[in-house]
């Protein structure tokens, strides 16, 4: 945390647009503003581990220390204060200062780059050929949710949401961005919806969000209970247990550890200094490849700024990602990957999640919420059930082998966050007698650059301003349908039996 603590993350902001830092709140402000951060962190933790239900539905710290954060900002107490007290009561505001707040609102643009480029370094990276032969059932389901999510907010934007409550049509992707991307990329997302004129978009994604993962958790319980009692389950359950860790590719072996001990004790600087540097690498590529990608849009179809503007709006975040696969496989390349120790990657990612998470939620508008409080309900009501019946109808016809040990983990991502997608399989398979797992892990390799905070998520806001609701609907219509085409084509040749031919 050091560099954002030094900079503070509007200056990060500032220098990534070319501008002034925000004179709003100075070095002391951010200091203190993530000092309250780290302290409701602890707070939340504390909490979890005291309330029972807390812990029944595996809900993170992290997000129990940012609702804890919204209670005691300006929408709750200082509502309550200025009601009770009036406006000139010291907690009129809340309990943290405008500043602090100021600082928080900007936090989860700058640390979802750090989430998004901790993902796959110090991940062994197979060829496509192989992760492909693993994990194409599941990538094929979990495609097949993602779009099937843009296709249902689009629809519900076309027939109720605009015409009905005059949310504008960049409605629509408010599901997608909130079940299937999570709370890291709402947040992520929040300054291209502002920028694009839906003001209440990040507070309505969070608050999907939320909801998404408290009624991820709670539905993946009750299939679990339904498929052990429908028979469903062919692997043998133990204790259910909660996964705190993130999916491993691959064990390392004992020469790969003694090649990064050896290369730490030749350091003369602290390891989590080193994989920082790595982080920045990958953020710095993916800045590279953004600007390279606005700059041949400026000169070619939007050339004076008068044509066709996509990737002008597309935020960093999901190019971070490629940034990391690439300093990844240079690694590998140069045989150099030991370098990286992924459980430091791990924290760092962690801890730039957990930040971001509070700070979005400690941001959350509760009039906004009010305002809208109809046409959320109607979109986390659709995503859910989306969701549940895909993983009924779609999960046995597309994956043949454990359907339900490998579905009900992109039905957990799909509703919340990668960690819950892991919860629920460790709740029906803990010994990982499917593979779930693996196949699990091989298949974000397809999944994450596009969708769930991909490239694709990033260019959907700008695609449906640029072009509205009716063109999009028919490209997410077209490539859903062909991985749903897909997904049935490869469930059949993967089930074809076998015809030997003896001698």
């Amino acid at each position: 945390m050091t560099l954002i603590l030094l900079l503070g993350p509007a200056a990060l902001v500032a220098l990534a647009q070319g501008s002034e830092p925000d004179s709003s709140y100075n070095l002391q402000d951010v200091f203190f503003a993530f000092i309250i951060l780290g302290f409701l962190i602890l707070l939340g933790r504390w909490l979890r581990q005291r309330v029972a239900i807390l812990q029944s539905l595996f809900i993170p710290s992290s997000i129990v220390a940012g609702i804890i954060a919204l209670l005691l900002g300006p929408g709750t107490l200082g509502a309550i204060s200025t009601t009770v007290f009036g406006e000139e009561f010291f907690l009129a505001g809340g309990l943290f200062p405008q500043a602090i707040r100021d600082v928080w609102s900007e936090t989860p643009g700058v640390l979802i780059n750090i989430v998004f480029a901790a993902i796959f370094l110090g991940e062994f990276i197979p060829s496509p050929r192989d992760i492909w032969r693993k994990a194409a059932p599941q990538v094929a389901f979990g495609q097949s949710l993602a779009w099937g999510q843009y296709v249902v907010g689009l629809l519900l934007a076309l027939t109720v949401l605009t015409p009905l409550f005059g949310l504008p049509p960049l409605s629509g992707a408010l599901i997608e961005i909130a079940f299937e991307g999570g709370h890291g990329t709402a947040a992520g997302m929040s300054q291209t919806l502002r920028d694009l004129g839906f003001e209440a978009g990040p507070d309505l994604a969070l608050a999907l969000a939320t909801i998404g993962i408290v009624t991820g958790i709670i539905a993946g319980v009750i299939l679990a209970d339904w498929g052990r009692k429908q028979g469903y389950l062919a692997a043998t359950q133990t204790e259910e247990q909660e996964l705190e860790s993130s999916t491993v590719f691959h064990s390392e072996t004992p020469e790969f550890k003694a090649k990064r001990a050896r290369h730490i004790r030749s350091l003369l600087i602290d390891p989590l200094s080193v994989h920082f540097g790595f982080v920045g690498a990958a953020v710095g590529l993916g800045w590279i490849i953004l600007q390279a990608l606005s700059w041949i849009e400026s000169v070619t179809w939007n050339q004076g700024g008068e044509g066709i503007a996509i990737l002008s709006g597309v935020p960093l975040f999901p190019l971070t990602l490629i940034g990391g696969i690439i300093v990844q496989l240079i690694l590998e390349r140069l045989g150099r990957s030991y370098l990286i120790d992924r459980q430091l990657i791990n924290r760092i990612g962690g801890t730039a999640l957990d930040f971001t998470i509070v700070a979005a939620l400690a941001s959350i508008s509760l009039a906004v919420l009010g305002t809208n409080l109809g046409p959320l309900l109607i979109l986390a009501v659709a995503g859910i059930a989306w969701n549940v019946l895909s993983f009924i109808y779609l999960a046995p016809r597309i994956i043949p082998t454990y359907w339900f040990e490998r579905g009900i983990g992109d039905m957990g991502q799909s509703m919340g966050v990668t960690a819950t997608g892991l919860l629920l399989m460790r709740m029906v398979d803990p010994d990982n007698r499917s593979g779930a797992f693996e196949s699990f892990g091989y298949k974000q390799l397809f999944f994450e650059p596009i969708v769930g905070g991909g490239l694709f998520t990033a260019a959907a806001p700008p695609l449906i301003a640029q072009f509205g609701l009716i063109p999009v609907l028919l490209l997410t219509s077209s490539i859903f349908v062909c991985w749903l085409i897909f997904g049935f084509w490869n469930y059949r040749q993967l089930t074809k039996p076998v015809i030997s031919i003896s001698e």
